[in-house]
């Protein structure tokens, strides 16, 4: 997901896509523990969508006060 794609989802879909991401996390490090992940470069790529979409929200927060 780019940076870009980010900016242009509005606040409760930031919310709710930071929601399943973080359940997705959360599938593939069950996954690497059982041993049964095949791409371990996922790992990374949904931490890193994780953090462009906090980083827009708090953006938004501090535009917003």
């Amino acid at each position: 997901m780019k940076i870009s794609e980010v900016r242009e989802m509005s606040t409760s879909e930031l919310k709710e896509k930071l929601y399943s991401l973080k359940e997705q996390l959360f599938e593939l490090r069950r996954k690497k523990s059982v041993g049964t992940l095949e791409r371990g470069e996922d790992v990374i790529t949904v931490r890193r969508d994780i953090a462009r979409v906090n980083m827009v929200l708090r953006e938004r927060e501090i535009q917003g006060k």
